[in-house]
């Protein structure tokens, strides 16, 4: 059985006698080693490796096992540099109501945790996603409050957060033209909207302030380099 045949029928396997979050949280710890990513070494991660038939598995293999992508088993550039900035500068979050959006792992949202925020929301559709948060958490011993609804189709009320951030949100057309509008909606009510970006394409370059810039180690695998410069922004309302 080839890799990507046995990932698939590890996907489907977890939603056999298990309850679906029961599964997705076997599926996350089966598929992926605990590693440190290379820019954040005080967190600790469920992630895929080359050696994790996870990093083989092709989207469509996947898409036959009802699994999404996995987006939320790699550490991006644009969270590791936001939780770098997170855990160099805690009164960014210390005492404040966070909410990570598009948290994948979880790793800015434990960033945030660690660095002394009063609560953590981290958001993420993905039920995978959802479960590798939980289990991050654990491996970190802080706490989240893992959401799983889309917020961006709410009118969700900022009031809720003192800080929003967002990692590596802008790679592709579909998911900016959905979160950039609520982000901005959002960044007239929080206290700020910190948004991690390595060079995205639709990243915005209008309506926003540069607060940091970081050359993150990066996965040749991944990003065919094997650094990218990543900046962390601040989003401004309207923009």
């Amino acid at each position: 059985m080839t890799k990507t045949a046995a990932t698939a029928s590890s996907a489907e396997g977890a939603a056999g006698a298990l309850s679906p979050a029961e599964g997705a949280a076997a599926f996350v710890a089966r598929e992926t080693a605990v590693a440190c990513p290379p820019f954040v070494p005080e967190v600790k991660l469920h992630l895929a490796t080359e050696v994790t038939p996870l990093w083989h598995a092709t989207e469509a293999a996947l898409a036959r096992a009802g699994v999404p992508p996995p987006y939320w088993a790699f550490a991006w550039a644009g969270g590791q540099a936001l939780a770098r900035y997170l855990l160099d500068h805690p009164a960014a979050v210390s005492g404040k109501r966070v909410l990570d959006l598009a948290a994948g792992g979880g790793v800015v949202a434990i960033a945030a945790a660690r660095a002394g925020a009063a609560h953590v929301s981290a958001a993420d559709i993905d039920p995978f996603a959802a479960a590798a948060l939980s289990l991050n958490a654990a491996l970190n011993g802080v706490s989240l409050a893992v959401l799983t609804e889309d917020l961006t189709e709410s009118d969700a009320d900022g009031g809720a957060w003192d800080v929003i951030v967002a990692g590596d949100v802008c790679y592709e057309r579909a998911m900016v033209d959905r979160v950039l509008p609520w982000l901005r909606r959002q960044a007239g009510r929080a206290g700020a909207v910190l948004v991690g970006d390595p060079g995205r394409t639709y990243c915005p370059s209008d309506g926003v302030e540069e607060l940091s810039r970081y050359l993150v180690p990066t996965s040749l695998d991944l990003e065919g380099r094997a650094h990218r410069e990543t900046r962390v922004l601040r989003l401004l309302a309207g923009g």
